[in-house]
């Protein structure tokens, strides 16, 4: 018998093997015959896929189909004996057989020496590739089986699963007796191997069942994880059907409904993924997730695109599995493994105590009586880190009760005062949140969590559901309260430390995202959810009115330092007005920190790293400089002067030239580069004299410098074509332009500086690249008029199927006497030598810019000006350049 078998009855209808028996006697040629019958069936079977038929007898049906067609293709044979036997394993031994699955067989032979079937079978493997069968096959003698079976745990599984499909089935039966447990790889070892092999494939996902293209076969709570359930049964017990393990009061009736609905559900999506690509492909990537959500028979709505609708049903489902994996694989442990050992027991009071390490209810009325000890395990957990998890009755005892967390006990005093002091325990709060979401206590009671559990958003910016992006920002907010977090987050690690009360940081992080997926604004949405907390959980007025602020302008901080132009002293007294005072200041730092870390591993650079630093820092002068005493841009100017002039006297500089370089430069330049940059710049200016080349200046980090990024100053003649050359030059290089900053001198020479990084978003130190960069630079702006053909590479499959139409916003600054141009549109190579481009051909100078690419979109904000370096004023260009911008980068999204 085959693992955890559906119970099949042959759908005679499917295919009419009678008539195809008799057309193959006739047949002057059978692999016409078989190919087509292959033909037959398949588009029959997707038929009744998208007729709606039962997921189950279609897989269990092509894999009854497919036993007797490769029952007829071995009688093609004249097999000298019956000391051979053809044998289905691994998941078609199962009688599970997706449209393009592997056909895992095994020819088994009774003897080692294989010669009087050398010839028939190397022919008859040959056949089957002529008919375009995907097959996986091995050919073994039982000796064979048995020493490699015993030296390779997937060996062992994949003969674990086994059905003689034609021959003698006594050859199987001595096999299986051979691999039986008690002569290899008996239980406890085999579950500790799988087990092993589980953990290192869920760490290859991330251990993440929510990623953006999640394989489901292997990702957590994947097809993998219920057949892990069924080897180990097998493997221990010796069952056949899940049914079985409910017999033997394994596993319950809602678990077993859980597994078999969790698995018919992946079956579907596993089917049409293979169906519409053409191949055996398990990842739900981007190009088939709309269409299944389409085939599914969802649509989209005010609130959610169709594909969101049906990805967040995929979650939900991988979430129950996940969870199911885990109490069964925790039994199995208990079972199998600690049941070998002595317990030891610690009483924690008088509903809970650890046993060997878990945390277990004293007995099953725990939660019946005491409804707040569903909230009291997770407190006890984070006061007893010693505590490695939950043993598996418990978690079920748990599942079963957590109806009872409704309104009344939403609104019990007890039950509040359970959460909030999980909130400002000492230990892993993050890990005790993950775990109450695991095991369905969270959502249940913020239910307004639970709406956004498995809630994705169709991008490449957000690359977690909602709800798991939130249990990562909350685990960065733990992170960087240890002390290796220094290194990597010098800054939240140390303001965190000074934060008053944690647990307002943890109450924000929770209903940052909350309110999406409702329509309107999320921010708006999850400051109203937040207060209903607050004021439910009874804090203060203050503490309260700070988490909702929190909430509100949790983008606040991000926006400013990427979209703003930071080194405006207007811009930094501005953004001080709305923090208020420190507090504010210090908790939406840390938040934002870890909020752009948890939203996508990309993302945090240290350049972006060095921004919000910059914004932290300035602003943190502002607030102590008190908002009633702006600092004026004059004094900024001076004060950058003479801290440079300073530098440049230690390094022996000419004061002199310095005053006569610096006479030539405007104000602004002064306002944006740092008094170390003014130093760096004057000092390579001066060295360069007359030189007519391009001077290129490259600074990379230090090795021990986790912010910045590797700055790259360009002094040149002010020619028109001169930045649309550098940008396609840098692209040319594969680098990544994070930040550009632009200014000039009276008699019309350039000063640029571009913070540039990998595109991997790595900061570049290699002294080789950085000399490759210099060089290629030099050469390229020595006659920028001749500037480099823009890149064409290869777009990423991913961002092919993003194609949301370009967005351009003009709007004038007039306290700065520029024009402020944002550009959203999908990311794509070349795009910034395309704008360079287009404002070289309206006749645009280029003062600053802020790149940003946010997933699969660029949001990109340039402050520009007319060619006499006045803001642009007349409507028509500006109605033109918006055209021109929006035809020329939809044009190039096309391709």
């Amino acid at each position: 018998m085959s693992q955890m078998r559906y119970r099949f009855t042959p759908d005679l209808q499917l295919f009419d093997f009678e008539a195809f028996r008799t057309a193959l006697a006739t047949a002057p040629q059978p692999i016409p015959l078989f190919k087509a019958a292959l033909t037959q069936v398949q588009q029959g079977l997707d038929a009744r896929f998208r007729a709606g038929a039962d997921i189950r007898d279609l897989i269990h049906g092509r894999a009854w189909f497919m036993d007797q067609l490769l029952a007829a293709a071995w009688y093609l044979f004249d097999w000298p004996d019956d000391h051979i036997s053809l044998i289905a394993v691994g998941g078609y031994g199962r009688g599970e057989l997706h449209p393009k699955s592997d056909i895992d067989l095994l020819i088994l032979l009774g003897d080692e020496e294989d010669t009087p079937y050398r010839e028939h079978i190397s022919a008859f493997i040959t056949f089957l590739w002529d008919i375009r069968l995907d097959i996986g096959h091995s050919v073994r003698s039982l000796q064979d089986c048995i020493r490699e079976a015993a030296a390779d745990i997937t060996v062992a599984t994949n003969l674990l699963e086994n059905r003689t499909l034609v021959g003698s089935d006594q050859l199987r039966q001595r096999m299986v007796a051979s691999l039986a447990q008690e002569h290899m790889w008996p239980s406890d070892a085999f579950f500790e191997a799988k087990w092993q092999e589980q953990i290192s494939r869920h760490y290859k996902f991330n251990n993440s069942e929510y990623n953006l293209e999640p394989n489901i076969k292997s990702s957590p709570g994947g097809l993998r994880d219920i057949q892990m359930i069924g080897w180990v049964a097998k493997r221990h017990f010796g069952v056949t059907s899940f049914d079985d393990l409910v017999e033997r009061n394994f596993i319950s009736d809602t678990e077993l409904r859980i597994l078999t609905q969790g698995q018919a559900f992946l079956w579907q999506v596993r089917y049409g993924l293979h169906m519409l690509s053409g191949r055996s492909e398990d990842r739900l990537l981007f190009e088939y997730q709309r269409q299944l959500a389409e085939l599914f028979g969802y649509s989209d709505n005010d609130e959610r695109l169709a594909v969101e609708q049906f990805m967040k049903r995929y979650y939900r489902v991988v979430m129950s599995l996940a969870e199911l994996n885990d109490v069964l694989l925790q039994h199995f442990d208990e079972v199998i493994l600690s049941g070998q050992h002595s317990e030891e027991i610690t009483t924690l009071n008088k509903r809970f105590r650890i046993r060997n390490g878990y945390i277990q209810a004293n007995n099953s009325q725990v939660f019946e009586r005491h409804p707040f000890a569903l909230l009291e395990i997770f407190l006890l957990m984070a006061q007893n880190p010693e505590i490695q998890g939950v043993r598996a009755s418990t978690i079920r005892a748990i599942r079963d009760h957590r109806h009872l967390i409704d309104e009344v006990f939403r609104q019990d005093l007890r039950n509040l005062s359970l959460f909030m002091e999980l909130l400002r325990s000492e230990g892993d709060v993050a890990r005790q949140l993950s775990r109450m979401t695991r095991y369905g206590v969270l959502g249940k009671y913020l239910p307004e969590f639970g709406h956004v559990i498995g809630l994705m958003q169709h991008d490449l910016f957000h690359i977690y559901t909602v709800d798991a992006h939130t249990l990562k920002l909350l685990r960065f907010l733990r992170e960087f309260q240890t002390p290796d977090a220094h290194e990597r987050f010098p800054v939240a690690s140390q303001v965190i430390m000074q934060l008053p009360k944690i647990e307002l940081l943890y109450i924000a992080g929770l209903y940052h995202d909350i309110g999406k997926g409702r329509g309107g604004d999320h921010s708006t949405l999850g400051a109203a959810d937040a207060q209903a907390f607050c004021q439910r959980h009874h804090l203060s007025g203050r503490d309260t009115r700070l988490v909702c602020w929190l909430v509100e302008h949790h983008l606040l901080m991000s926006m400013t330092a990427q979209k703003r132009d930071i080194s405006d002293p207007e811009v930094i007294r501005d953004f001080a007005i709305k923090m208020r005072d420190q507090v504010h200041l210090d908790y939406l730092y840390v938040l934002t920190v870890a909020d752009i870390n948890a939203t996508n591993p990309n993302l945090w650079n240290g350049w972006r790293a060095a921004l919000l630093h910059q914004v932290y820092t300035e602003t943190k002068r502002a607030l102590r400089r008190g908002l009633e005493n702006p600092i004026d841009k004059q004094e900024w100017i001076e004060e950058t002067q003479q801290e440079a002039l300073a530098i440049l006297r230690a390094l022996g500089a000419d004061e002199a030239q310095v005053a006569v370089l610096w006479q030539r430069l405007d104000d602004d330049y002064f306002l944006q580069d740092s008094p170390s940059e003014v130093a760096w710049h004057t000092q390579g200016i001066l060295q360069h004299g007359d030189n007519p080349d391009p001077l290129v200046l490259i600074s990379a980090p230090t090795d021990d410098m986790r912010e910045g990024g590797t700055k790259v100053f360009i002094y040149a003649p002010a020619v028109d074509h001169l930045f649309a050359a550098t940008v396609a030059a840098m692209e040319q290089l594969n680098l990544s332009i994070h930040d550009a900053r632009i200014s000039s001198t009276c008699d019309q020479y350039s000063l640029d500086t571009y913070i540039v990084l990998e595109q991997d978003g790595s900061v570049i130190r290699d002294p080789e690249r950085l000399q490759q960069i210099r060089v290629r630079l030099i050469e390229e702006l020595d006659d920028p008029e001749d500037y480099p053909v823009i890149v064409q590479r290869h777009t990423p499959r991913q961002l092919k199927h993003f194609t949301l139409p370009t967005q351009v916003t003009i709007s004038n600054d007039p306290s700065n006497q520029r024009t402020v141009l944002e550009v959203i549109t999908p990311d794509r190579p070349g795009l910034l030598a395309r704008l360079g481009r287009l404002f070289l051909e309206f006749g645009i100078s280029l003062q600053n810019a802020k790149i940003a690419t946010l997933g699969e979109r660029v949001e990109d904000i340039f402050f520009i000006t007319d060619a006499d370096q006045s803001p642009i004023s007349d409507p028509e260009l500006c109605q033109n350049l918006q055209a021109h911008i929006c035809a020329e980068l939809d044009r190039q999204a096309s391709r």
